[in-house]
């Protein structure tokens, strides 16, 4: 099998978060040579029809998809697997649609609510679910991952909704890009990483983000510097835990019945990964579905993978053979049974 690993071209100036895609470009290379595959990588931009002008000279049996954004923007990655599947090249991980929907947070949340899964309230121009003046909300990127933009000072409260939208405009300005204010739930945060298993998902051990070091009054949020900063005090003290108390058994198989409802509601497939918030009543709430999640040895994908003693090479040739499974079935036959009078 001849797999090309493709990327989003990086620069030497672009941000740790944007680079990082190329530390997962070379664990998955090292992964594939492992397994006997060979590999080339390629690089795309926004200029699609040279991409495929070399997708075709390059004719892969396989591409893995790490693209995460085009053109800086993270809204415009479903491009690519949407180019991919007009040459009917098979490719890892979620289809345009999966991508497209759940990058859009507030219509992925949208979505959930009318599957009857629970994610908080939310505000997002004059789209308004339920406000609390009582609460505190987070304001976030509403179409990038990678908690762009996310730190303490996203954390706000308002009298009413329409100071709650200036702050939100005043977030979008920051940023550069639109935002949305989500209600806080104040209590634990899990990240659930899921693996094509066949023709299931296999829910991979539940991983809590431990928040113990942190002092009182600082709030317990993932953010920019918790992801990428590594001399942060804020990365150092989010490490995932997987040691559980007993007591939380039926928190977690809850949990794991959501993930994977996530995963059918939004067509994901490959892999994925689904954030959770828990209050102090015990409701999870889902915040995100990733539907391209990061595969760095330091992230949490590849912590789960361990934790579940899924060898990451296993785990690249479980995704690359999903990719390949779904294309067969999704094939049109050129010849196929026939009746009297025609194919049937």
């Amino acid at each position: 099998m001849h797999v090309v690993i493709l990327h989003n071209l990086v620069s030497p100036d672009d941000s740790v978060a944007v680079r990082d895609v190329l530390v997962q470009v070379e664990v998955t290379a090292r992964a594939l040579e492992t397994l006997g595959y060979t590999w080339d990588t390629m690089t795309c931009t926004l200029d699609l029809a040279d991409l495929q002008g070399r997708l075709k000279r390059a004719r892969p049996d396989v591409v893995f998809n790490l693209v995460e954004s085009l053109g800086g923007a993270d809204w415009l990655a479903p491009l690519v697997p949407a180019l991919l599947d007009t040459m009917d090249i098979p490719y890892t991980g979620c289809p345009p649609e999966a991508i497209l929907v759940t990058n859009h947070k507030v219509r992925a949340k949208q979505f959930l609510r009318w599957a009857g899964l629970p994610t908080p309230d939310w505000l997002q121009s004059d789209c308004l679910q339920a406000f609390q003046p009582d609460a505190s909300y987070v304001l976030k990127s509403a179409r990038d991952h990678a908690s762009l933009g996310l730190d303490e000072e996203s954390l706000v409260s308002a009298g009413d909704a329409a100071t709650l939208a200036a702050l939100v405009a005043g977030q979008a300005g920051r940023i550069g890009r639109p935002c949305y204010a989500e209600r806080f739930v104040d209590g634990r945060e899990f990240n659930v990483s899921i693996l094509t298993d066949g023709a299931a998902p296999r829910v991979l051990p539940l991983a809590e983000i431990d928040f113990s070091a942190f002092p009182p009054g600082k709030p317990r949020i993932v953010g920019t510097r918790a992801k990428w900063e590594a001399a942060s005090f804020e990365f150092v003290n989010t490490p995932h835990r997987f040691d559980l108390p007993p007591d939380d058994v039926p928190l977690l198989d809850r949990i794991r019945q959501l993930t994977a409802d996530c995963w059918r509601l939004f067509a994901l497939a490959g892999y994925a990964r689904v954030d959770f918030r828990v209050d102090a009543q015990g409701q999870p709430w889902i915040l995100e579905i990733n539907a391209n999640p990061c595969l760095s040895p330091d992230a949490g994908f590849a912590a789960a993978l361990t934790r579940a003693a899924i060898p990451f090479p296993q785990a690249i040739d479980r995704i690359l053979h999903d990719a390949v499974s779904r294309v067969q079935a999704h094939a049109v036959p050129t010849e196929g049974p026939r009746s009297e009078n025609g194919p049937l």
